[in-house]
């Protein structure tokens, strides 16, 4: 019965045009790419995909904000299962498009970086995060490995 539940969601998610369905995943597939010096073009998209726990791949759909070098992925106060892959090894690999990139995951602990991705968080998806407290919310920069 749940399984039947959980493909009537994605139907009718798939149905309504909606192409973020907030389920997990293994590995990610394309090619790798070197980190572009600036993100702004690059993250352009709603949606990426964000494999974290190189050990046992898992990957999720996240929405991501990118300007110049900047590049940050946002999970709220909500401590996910890819914030605790990340706080326990920071490699990730983040997929756009058909390209991958390997980064490295750093959380953010500073007030005003957090201010400065809010206003460009809002800029592109038409409102602000929830929770502005730096100290209970996991964002993170994400940034080239090496």
């Amino acid at each position: 019965m749940h399984t039947t539940k959980i493909i009537l969601f994605a139907v009718v998610l798939a149905l309504c045009g909606c192409s973020y369905v907030p389920f997990s995943g293994g590995a990610l597939e394309g090619r790798v790419a070197p980190a572009p010096e600036s993100w702004s073009e690059v993250a352009q998209p709603d949606i990426i995909e964000l494999e974290t726990n190189p050990a046992e791949p898992y990957s999720v759909k996240l929405w991501i904000v990118g300007h110049d070098a900047d590049l940050w992925v946002h999970a709220g106060a909500n401590r996910a299962t890819w914030v605790e892959h990340m706080e326990i090894d920071p490699r990730v690999r983040l997929k756009i498009g058909e390209s991958i990139y390997e980064l490295t995951a750093e959380r953010v602990n500073s007030a005003e970086e957090f201010t400065a991705f809010a206003d460009l968080y809002e800029q592109k998806y038409g409102n602000r995060p929830r929770n502005e407290n730096v100290e209970e919310a996991y964002l993170f920069r994400l940034l080239p490995r090496g």
